[in-house]
């Protein structure tokens, strides 16, 4: 019953892997192959093997870590991947402009840090809740791995699009708004995030929360943070994108929904209810305090 439920999740993910290609190759650049010093077109799109790359290194890492039966090198994997597919499209993009640089730039900088936080904590914690139960199953371990390699095509979608389009446009006031709003969202994600950890370090967070910093204003500054640094790479991405490539502009979408929805938020809402439902002062904490976008004044 698990192998026909992790096939159907396969099937599905397959299905919005294609379509996302499909929509990710208009207008796009081929893939060059370089044999004996004569530069080869490809049939193949540099988003489409960007797509490839993305699930084949899930799938590699995804053996020794069901061996090992662990979760430590998850997010890793997913940042490393998020790394080689957009270093992978700018060298392979005939024509490189100042879009293309700053986009490989800003998810370059925002997977290292991102990964290596979640590495280390996860290192230190010694596991990741969320992989109890799955990781000694192959079939259920393997839909996590996966989901992330759609998660990584999604989400970076945009930017690959951009950089391998041949639609190229000045840089403009559209992409200082989209890159103004990336680093806020990056800084807003990064203070976050140091924040909890410093928080972690001196307190129990099995009889504390964190309701102070970033946290006093809202509940998950953190995931506000990553929705508003997607939402400016889309932004950045946009006057590159030609007809059909405008569909991968559901990138910020889809962290949105993944964040509140099927992770992250709901996630930590649940467990924190369940923690501190007589807790009369995470009560309050909750009442006085966004979910998601952070109040101005406290």
């Amino acid at each position: 019953m698990q192998f026909i439920r992790a096939l159907i999740i396969h099937l599905v993910v397959f299905v919005l892997a294609v379509a996302m290609v499909w929509a990710g190759s208009d207008d796009g650049q081929l893939l060059n192959l370089d044999s004996n010093n004569i530069t080869l077109d490809s049939t193949l799109s540099v988003f489409a093997s960007c797509a490839l790359i993305a699930f084949v290194v899930q799938w590699v890492v995804l053996i020794p870590a069901h061996l090992l039966k662990t979760e430590h090198f998850y997010d890793l994997t997913g940042g490393a991947t998020y790394i080689a597919v957009i270093i992978f499209a700018y060298l392979q993009s005939e024509q490189t402009d100042i879009r293309s640089t700053i986009l490989t730039a800003v998810v370059a900088i925002w997977a290292i840090r991102l990964a290596g936080f979640l590495f280390l904590r996860v290192r230190k914690q010694g596991s990741d809740s969320r992989f109890d139960e799955i990781k000694h199953n192959f079939w259920r371990f393997s839909i996590a791995w996966t989901v992330q390699g759609l998660w990584v095509l999604i989400t970076a979608g945009a930017a690959i699009a951009a950089i391998t389009s041949s639609h190229k446009t000045d840089f403009g006031w559209i992409g200082v708004v989209g890159l103004m709003l990336w680093l806020i969202g990056f800084l807003i994600e990064a203070v976050a995030d140091n924040q909890k950890r410093k928080f972690k370090q001196r307190q129990d967070t099995k009889t504390q929360f964190i309701e102070t910093g970033l946290w006093a204003r809202s509940r998950h500054p953190n995931y506000f943070g990553e929705i508003l640094l997607w939402i400016g790479i889309a932004i950045i991405a946009y006057p590159a994108l030609y007809q059909w490539q405008h569909l991968t502009l559901i990138s910020p979408l889809f962290v949105l929904l993944l964040l509140t929805k099927i992770s992250g938020v709901s996630l930590q809402e649940e467990q924190a209810d369940e923690r501190w439902a007589d807790n009369d002062d995470y009560q309050r904490y909750k009442k006085a305090t966004p979910v998601l976008i952070p109040k101005l004044f406290t």
